[in-house]
């Protein structure tokens, strides 16, 4: 059965108060347009480069106002609402970049956390190392609701294919990125990546993101896409700010997808091999 989908743009602050306040009015326009699945992006509670100050205002899962409000949402507009991910803190000293579900009554459906940590350096001088923080994520899940099988993926693990062809081959027809992408990254890469993850699974893909100039200083680059299963935009965000964006999903097109373009029932096992190359006097037996 299809289903109406919502991904909410953020331009998230150092202040999870506010950041939970700007969620939950941009929440209640996506259900005001009918979305019962709503996502957030990435880090919706905070994004803070400061550790130190980070690290004074987070919570633990349990006391976290971004998961207690997006329960709340859930509950009063009886919708699936999706948290991206927010920082949760760890009895290790270290945090979770963690993902919610809620169901309609406001319970977590599921908890993803992020796999992939982002350790890189750009050639803007940005540098950034997520495991010095955060503890990665082990276990990617297919949760089966009402609507559709539902894979999890966040950010950076966009660039690991193999996180979303496993959870194709589990079954899942709508794959979701809420993200944080740099600026440079993004205007290289985001919109390629979400279509070749739908394209190439026969999914739909659910990416919203963080856009604009953030109160730390970093710059994220927006534009928050629902995809469909044959690799069109349905919907998009702008490059700053906020959005509402919103597109119906039938499940049945992933089903037609596959019925074209059968490519998970044709994987083949197989093995690499590698060789020498060329050698002087000739070519290598």
């Amino acid at each position: 059965m299809s289903f109406k989908a919502a991904a909410v743009q953020m331009c998230s602050g150092v202040d999870p108060v506010k950041n939970a306040a700007a969620m939950a009015r941009l929440v209640r326009e996506a259900a005001a347009q009918g979305a019962t699945y709503v996502q957030t992006p990435e880090m919706t509670g905070m994004l803070q480069r400061d550790r130190a100050a980070a690290r004074a205002v987070l919570a633990d899962e349990a006391h976290d106002i971004i998961v207690k409000t997006g329960s709340e949402l859930a509950r009063e507009f009886g919708i699936h609402m999706h948290v991206g991910s927010t920082a949760i803190a760890l009895t290790d000293g270290k945090i979770a970049n963690r993902g919610f579900l809620f169901g309609p009554d406001g319970r977590i459906l599921n908890r993803y956390d992020k796999i992939h940590m982002f350790d890189v350096d750009l050639d803007n001088g940005e540098s950034w190392r997520e495991s010095a923080a955060y503890t990665a994520g082990s276990e990617a899940r297919v949760l089966s609701l009402p609507f559709a099988e539902m894979g999890f993926a966040i950010c950076y693990d966009v660039r690991f294919p193999a996180l979303f062809r496993a959870q194709a081959v589990a079954g899942a027809e709508v794959m979701t990125v809420p993200a944080a992408f740099t600026k440079q990254t993004g205007e290289a890469h985001w919109e390629i990546l979400l279509r070749a993850r739908a394209i190439e699974n026969g999914v739909f893909v659910i990416a919203a993101a963080q856009a604009g100039r953030h109160e730390d200083g970093r710059e994220t680059f927006g534009h928050s896409m629902i995809i469909d299963p044959w690799g069109a935009v349905l919907a998009s965000g702008g490059a700053s700010g906020e959005a509402v964006i919103v597109a119906e999903i039938d499940p049945a097109a992933v089903k037609a997808a596959h019925d074209k373009i059968p490519n998970l029932r044709n994987g083949r096992e197989f093995s690499v091999e590698k060789i020498a190359g060329a050698v002087a006097g000739g070519v290598a037996a």
